[in-house]
């Protein structure tokens, strides 16, 4: 959590507003698994391993940080899901978010989770935030393994930089689409939940969010845990998604504020000391846990995620005019899109038409071949349908009449590919150039969209593509 703001600092851990006891709402089996507090324990063994092999701490711009979002991304790859290891710039050098979906559900509605992965310097961070990043960790390869198909897409992200300002969160919600800024029908935030004289606190500053921490809130009277409003004044990544009018809920387990008397006798734990004595030091280590409060905390987490990846949101048909592709000009990274690994990049050495990521396909001066995609319903009942977008082709190859390097423009409908146009080193341009294609032809069908880049043996050519829009009404 980040440090608190100077006149919080005699109170936060929790700025509390009482104690709300809320009727238990009944829950399913399915709405409210037992996540395994040993298997996030073991996430938590491998984050102290990591510190401890890279100076004793995981914070932003040290070896350390960039192993863990590496680590954490290649369990979430394992599991299934379409992973990005988003860059940004910081004051302390270059920080990674990873952002994890789940491939299922719908992607008009989604559900998000988030915890920061980042520690600070002067330890290794296993409270804060280790433990919220193994229980949305652990939440995430559950629902992979449990079997279940969303409703709703799911989501998960790993913040950077939350230590230096909220960093990473900021550049992630700044850097999405309006749309798809849209699409986020909650975000739920983790951060400490396992302090070793826990309170148990849950966020109550944003209205939009009432009805997610009233479920949040329930859940645990329902288990005979008694809880608090806390006003975490921005100090966490909601921050950023409450900012844009996004429900907004968590759970926090206290950090340096001191406990109460009252807050002992229902909580248990010792009066007169902080939450987490450990917070922002170098003790914060493995042994800086409780486990009773990470197992509860894991369990809520999991709860939440259940019940709102089936909650139901409404239609999800898409008004007349509207870009039936997700994540268009590919500022959420690999998100929604499927094909060769780092097509997708911000790389400045090709500018993007738009914001900072494109497509970058082939450009390799050797022979291989390269795709990206994405599915899309066109609505039977649409008029015309049209897929765009914007390309700049550069190339080594010398001026004549032989297409030596393509990319191809698809559909994929069923077993059935075809090719709208191919595009080669011979339509070389110095500017980003509109293309667009009648797909009218698809209304009623759920199709892939795709480009398909091919090289030569030598002499490279390069086509850039950004801003994608399928258009039906």
């Amino acid at each position: 959590m980040s440090p608190p703001r100077t006149f919080l600092s005699a109170v936060l851990g929790a700025a509390l507003v009482g104690t709300v006891l809320v009727p238990a709402t009944p829950a399913t089996a399915a709405e409210s698994p037992d996540l395994s507090v040993t298997n996030a324990k073991a996430h938590l063994d491998q984050l102290q391993s990591i510190a401890t092999s890279n100076g004793g701490n995981r914070a932003t711009g040290r070896p350390g940080y960039r192993a863990s979002a590496d680590w954490v991304r290649s369990k979430l790859d394992a599991a299934g899901y379409t992973t990005t290891l988003q860059s940004f710039s910081t004051s302390a050098g270059t920080s990674y978010n990873v952002i994890a979906e789940w491939p299922r559900g719908d992607a008009n509605h989604v559900v998000m989770a988030g915890a920061h992965l980042d520690s600070v310097s002067s330890g290794p961070g296993i409270n804060d935030n280790g433990t919220g990043s193994a229980g949305v960790l652990e939440a995430a390869l559950a629902y992979a393994a449990s079997g279940q198909t969303p409703r709703n897409r799911l989501r998960f992200g790993l913040w950077g930089a939350e230590e230096l300002g909220l960093v990473g969160s900021k550049y992630y919600v700044n850097n999405l689409p309006a749309a798809d800024r849209d699409r986020i029908e909650l975000y739920l935030n983790f951060d400490m939940i396992g302090s070793p004289n826990p309170g148990y606190f849950v966020y109550n500053d944003n209205p939009a969010g009432n009805a997610a921490r009233d479920d949040l809130t329930a859940y645990f009277t329902g288990r005979g845990v008694q809880t608090e409003y806390v006003d975490v004044q921005g100090r966490s990544d909601h921050a950023a998604f409450r900012s844009l009018g996004i429900a907004t809920a968590g759970t926090f387990s206290g950090a340096e504020g001191i406990k109460t008397s009252a807050q002992a006798s229902k909580w248990g734990g010792t009066a007169g000391q902080a939450y987490d004595p450990c917070y922002h030091r170098s003790c914060d280590t493995i042994s800086n846990l409780n486990l009773t409060s990470l197992d509860r905390q894991l369990d809520a987490i999991g709860h939440m995620v259940w019940t709102y990846a089936q909650k139901d949101y409404g239609s999800t048909n898409p008004p007349t005019g509207t870009n039936r592709l997700l994540n268009p000009g590919f500022e959420s990274g690999a998100v929604s899109w499927t094909g060769t690994t780092g097509v997708i990049t911000n790389s400045t050495t090709k500018p993007a038409r738009t914001g900072s990521y494109k497509a970058w396909l082939q450009g390799n001066g050797r022979s291989s071949t390269e795709n990206l995609g994405q599915s899309v319903a066109i609505p039977a009942t649409a008029a015309a349908a049209t897929l765009a977008f914007w390309i700049r082709i550069d190339t080594a190859e010398t001026t004549g009449s032989t297409a030596y390097d393509t990319v191809k423009v698809q559909v994929v409908d069923g077993t059935t590919t075809t090719t709208l146009a191919t595009l080669s080193n011979l339509d070389k341009s110095t500017a980003y150039v509109q293309k667009s294609y009648d797909v009218t032809q698809y209304k009623g069908r759920t199709v892939t969209v795709r480009f398909v880049g091919q090289e030569d043996a030598s002499l490279q050519t390069s086509f850039v593509i950004d801003d994608v829009s399928l258009v039906a009404g």
